[in-house]
C-alpha cells in the first residue's frame, strides 16, 4: 500500500470512527446548506450558523431579499433560491419531495434521481415533475420553466388546450405556464446564463471539490454508505454516490469512495468541464492536495454521512 494511502487511512480512522458511533442529525429535504446575504424562514432570520441546522418544514416558507440560499432536497439534488424570492415546503418525503416557488427564481441541480423519487416543483398552482438528471430553472415572476439539461413534465390542467396530458420539456426548451402555447419553445442557453446560473455553477464546483475531499478520505473505509456527507472545511453537506462517478450538469464530478479506491479518477471532463485525466489513487491524492492548496488549506475533520449526518 502506498505510504500516502496509509497516512490517509490512519487519519480517516482517527477522525471518522467516533462519528459512526455517535448520534447524528440527518440531512433531510429542506436542510439549509449555504446562505449569503439576507434570508429567513418565517420570522426567523438565517445566518451562516444556520447551515446544516435550519430545516424548512412542511408549510414553512423560506424568503430571501438581497441574498441567495441553497437547500438540500433528495440526495444528489440541490435547490438554489435567488434574490427576492420565496419557496414553500409542501412535502419533504423522500418518495414525494415537493416545493412551491411563490415568487422570484429557483435553480434545481439534479445529479442523481431514483425511480422511487417523485420530485415536483410547483409555481402558480401548476406542478412540474423533474424526470431526469439535469439543470432546471423556475421563474414565478414570468411563469416560466426552463430545462437547460434533462427532462420535465408540466402536469395537466394548465390551460384549455392540453387535453389532460402532461407537457414534456426537454433540454434547451422552456415553457410559459400561463400561455396558450401547446408545446415548449427553444431558448438560448448562453443568453439565459444569469446571476443565479453563475452562482449555481460556482456552488456546484465547490460541492465537487468537497466531494473529492471526502471521497478520497473515505476510500477503503469500512461501513461507507451513500448520501449527504458533512464537510467541516466547506461548512456544508456534499453528496457521495453509492458507486462509480456522475457528472453535475455544470461538468463537475461526484465520486464514490469505492470508485476512487479502485484506482479511477477523472475530474472536470463533463460537457462543460476543463479537461482531465485518469489515474490511480496516488494521483487522486495529489490532485486533492492541489485543490486544498488552491483554497488556502482546510481540514476534512468532523465529517459524517450516509443518508446524511453531521456531528
Amino acid at each position: 500500500m502506498p505510504r500516502l494511502q496509509i497516512i490517509l487511512s490512519l487519519a480517516l480512522l482517527t477522525v471518522s470512527l467516533p462519528a459512526f458511533a455517535d448520534g447524528t442529525n440527518q440531512a433531510r429535504p429542506g436542510t439549509l446548506n449555504y446562505i449569503e446575504g439576507n434570508a429567513s424562514i418565517g420570522p426567523h432570520s438565517l445566518s451562516v450558523h444556520s447551515v446544516g441546522k435550519a430545516e424548512l418544514q412542511p408549510g414553512q416558507t423560506l424568503t430571501t431579499t438581497d441574498g441567495k440560499v441553497e437547500i438540500l432536497l433528495t440526495p444528489g439534488v440541490f435547490a438554489r433560491i435567488g434574490d427576492n424570492s420565496a419557496v414553500k415546503m409542501i412535502s419533504p418525503n423522500l418518495t414525494h419531495t415537493e416545493v412551491e416557488l411563490d415568487h422570484g427564481q429557483a435553480s434545481i441541480e439534479v445529479d442523481e434521481l431514483y425511480k422511487q423519487n417523485n420530485l415536483v416543483i410547483a409555481q402558480n398552482g401548476i406542478q412540474t415533475q423533474l424526470l431526469k438528471t439535469g439543470l432546471y430553472e423556475f421563474n414565478a415572476d414570468n411563469n416560466t420553466v426552463r430545462v437547460f439539461d434533462g427532462k420535465a413534465a408540466v402536469l395537466s390542467g394548465i390551460n384549455s388546450t392540453d387535453n389532460g396530458k402532461a407537457i414534456l420539456i426537454k433540454g434547451g426548451h422552456q415553457f410559459v405556464l400561463t400561455s396558450d402555447a401547446v408545446k415548449p419553445q427553444d431558448f438560448d442557453k448562453n443568453a439565459a446564463k444569469d446571476d443565479l446560473y453563475n452562482w449555481s455553477s460556482l456552488r456546484s464546483q465547490y460541492l465537487g471539490e468537497a466531494n473529492l475531499d471526502l471521497a478520497s478520505a473515505y476510500a477503503g473505509a469500512p461501513g461507507f454508505y451513500p448520501g449527504w456527507f458533512w464537510n467541516a472545511g466547506f461548512y456544508g453537506y456534499t453528496w457521495l454516490p453509492a458507486g462509480g462517478f456522475l457528472w453535475s450538469p455544470f461538468g463537475f464530478g461526484f465520486y464514490s469512495p469505492y470508485y476512487i479506491y479502485g484506482g479511477g479518477f477523472i475530474y472536470g471532463r463533463g460537457r462543460y468541464g476543463r479537461g482531465g485525466y485518469a489515474a490511480g489513487y496516488s494521483h487522486v491524492a495529489a490532485a486533492h492536495a492541489q485543490t486544498i492548496g488552491a483554497r488556502g488549506g482546510f481540514s476534512g475533520g468532523g465529517m459524517h454521512g450516509g443518508g446524511g449526518g453531521r456531528r
